[in-house]
């Protein structure tokens, strides 16, 4: 077996192995660190296929960023576990049923010829001054440029909708006015009163 196989294969399993213990293990923060690792996998098969740019923004983006945030507001919030374990055996025959249906439909696909690994073309090899980044950037503003600005539409709207959701004014959240704050003195807050001495009899 040449190396490049056996180095795919060894990260294929290791992102196999991950991806079911993100949506297999109960405690969030080492379900957090197990999607940290696939993330990481990934991006370690997409440098096999020499998509540089897109395994460095995957790793900058997603691992460095985006799940390093979630791990910490996870293990800052202190979640309750109980409630998260119960009713798992009432809604476990439906979780193996669209998981076999899941794995029925990929084996399918995937038995079939087309997908075997003979008849899929071998990308060809670049020359070292090939920059993919150049290459990915002119097919999406060239080919892709109207799905590119449709998402980044999308992406707007979502994200004014997050704001509006979060700003929102509820009942019962209790919230500060940093401008009231500043401008409290302290004899707003303590008041001095006078009152007539008692002797002890």
């Amino acid at each position: 077996m040449e190396f490049e196989k056996l180095v795919f294969y060894t990260f294929a399993a290791i992102l196999v192995f991950a991806a079911t213990r993100v949506i297999t293990v109960r405690n969030p923060v080492h379900a957090a660190l197990h999607l940290v690792l696939a993330f990481f996998t990934c991006a370690g098969l997409w440098l096999l296929l020499e998509a540089e740019f897109l395994a460095i923004t995957l790793v900058l983006v997603y691992v460095g960023a985006v799940m390093v945030l979630f791990l910490f507001v996870v293990m800052m919030l202190d979640i309750n576990l109980t409630p998260l374990k119960e009713g798992f055996m009432r809604y476990l025959p439906v979780g193996i049923t669209v998981a076999g249906l899941m794995i029925l439909e990929m084996y399918l696909v995937l038995r079939t010829k087309s997908f075997d690994a003979e008849s899929m073309p071998q990308p060809p090899r670049h020359d070292a001054d090939y920059s993919n980044t150049r290459e990915l950037g002119s097919v999406l503003y060239t080919d892709y440029v109207y799905p590119f600005e449709i998402a980044s539409v999308i992406l707007v709207v979502a994200i004014i909708a997050a704001i509006a959701l979060t700003m929102r004014k509820r009942p019962a959240a209790k919230t500060q006015n940093p401008a009231e704050q500043v401008k409290v003195r302290s004899r707003d807050r303590v008041r001095i009163v006078k009152m007539e001495a008692e002797s002890k009899d």
